[in-house]
């Protein structure tokens, strides 16, 4: 039997019941009153069209949806267009971000968060690759969980805390062995939780360590957190940067824009340990170079394939802990680089805005 509340958990998996102003069934026939996005007349009909698309296939033909759609009053215009709200106490988000898997995204985020932290900033890593989670073995905390602690009257996780980095990962919820297998509105609302209903307390730096491509982890994040930036990683060859330069277009929509801080070449080139001086391009030559030429970013550092650094992230100690080494001082730099952009970021262009993304109408800013 068709209820409110059906509907109503249905308006908010989609993510439209802020649009909606009534809501009244009667037998079969559903009535929706709602207020699109924008007054424009095609915004109106593609959201209609929409609408009874979503409903036909959740409910069946025999529901029958009755729609009024009217225009929003200039003043809830602006409304919807105030910067969404940033994490108490965190100064900047970076998205860290692939085109596609096996870049080694992963390594490179956690190595650049135990950087910052060696610099003496204050950083956390939210792991937001649902479905792999790495960062619990690669900072040597598997089988921890967060605690819970209170804080202004409301109880909070408590991030799992090594070498100076804060980190939440779905992977100290589930077990080791146990494999993620939900559908795009529920791991986007456990990482909603992950980023809202955390004591993250006072940080320099958050990384987010995205999976890879695009998708909806990704337009979770960016909906529910301004990102001040992103920096992205790749391998040198051919086939590796095409899709990073799909990563690169998806943050520089005019619906999105968010700046990229710049490209990171991981695997440039590999030296062998009894050969120091010798530069072996498996994967190819300054690739991520010419790209980031020809986009205008960036090139933030080249990530040598080092056995030590796989070994590293095996044993949960990263490499850019190793002090003296050639991979800490590589790292450092790379670090430092991303610091100078985001500053000369932060000093010529505004805040980020949150995104409203919908499966209705397309992106526009969404109000905090």
């Amino acid at each position: 039997m068709l209820t409110k509340e059906k509907v109503h958990s249905f308006l908010k998996e989609i993510e439209v019941d802020d649009l909606v102003n009534n809501l009244q069934i009667m037998g079969n026939d559903v009535y929706i009153d709602m207020t699109a996005h924008s007054p424009a007349m095609h915004e109106k009909k593609k959201l209609e069209a929409a609408m009874k698309q979503a409903f036909a296939s959740e409910f069946g033909e025999e529901v029958h949806l009755k729609l009024k759609i009217v225009s929003p009053e200039p003043a809830e215009i602006q409304q919807s267009q105030i910067k969404g709200k940033q994490i108490a106490g965190i100064q900047n988000i970076i998205a860290v971000a692939s085109g596609k898997g096996g870049v080694g995204k992963s390594t490179v985020a956690a190595n650049l968060a135990v950087t910052l932290a060696k610099m003496g900033f204050k950083v956390g890593l939210l792991d937001a690759d649902i479905y792999g989670p790495s960062v619990p073995t690669m900072f040597d905390t598997e089988g921890e969980k967060p605690i819970s602690v209170e804080v202004n009257g409301k109880s909070l996780m408590k991030p799992v805390e090594n070498y100076g980095v804060k980190m939440l990962s779905i992977g100290y919820f589930s077990g080791a062995n146990q494999a993620v297998v939900w559908r795009g509105p529920m791991a986007s609302k456990a990482l909603n939780q992950m980023i809202r209903d955390a004591a993250w307390g006072e940080l320099d730096f958050l990384l987010i360590d995205l999976p890879p491509g695009t998708g909806d982890i990704h337009l979770s994040i960016i909906q529910e957190v301004p990102v001040t930036g992103a920096v992205i990683v790749s391998t040198p060859q051919h086939v590796a940067l095409a899709d990073v330069r799909k990563g690169i277009a998806m943050f520089q929509m005019e619906s999105i824009s968010i700046p990229v801080l710049g490209l990171i070449e991981n695997m440039a080139y590999f030296t062998p340990e009894e050969l120091p001086g010798n530069k072996y391009y498996i994967f190819g030559k300054q690739g991520a170079q010419y790209l980031a030429e020809d986009l205008g970013i960036p090139v933030l550092g080249e990530i040598p394939l080092i056995q030590s650094i796989r070994e590293a992230g095996d044993v949960g100690r990263p490499a850019a802990l190793q002090e003296g080494s050639e991979i800490a001082e590589i790292y450092t730099e790379t670090a430092r680089k991303m610091i100078e952009s985001l500053v000369e970021r932060n000093k010529s262009l505004p805040p980020t805005e949150a995104v409203k993304i919908t499966t209705m109408a397309g992106c526009s800013p969404k109000a905090k």
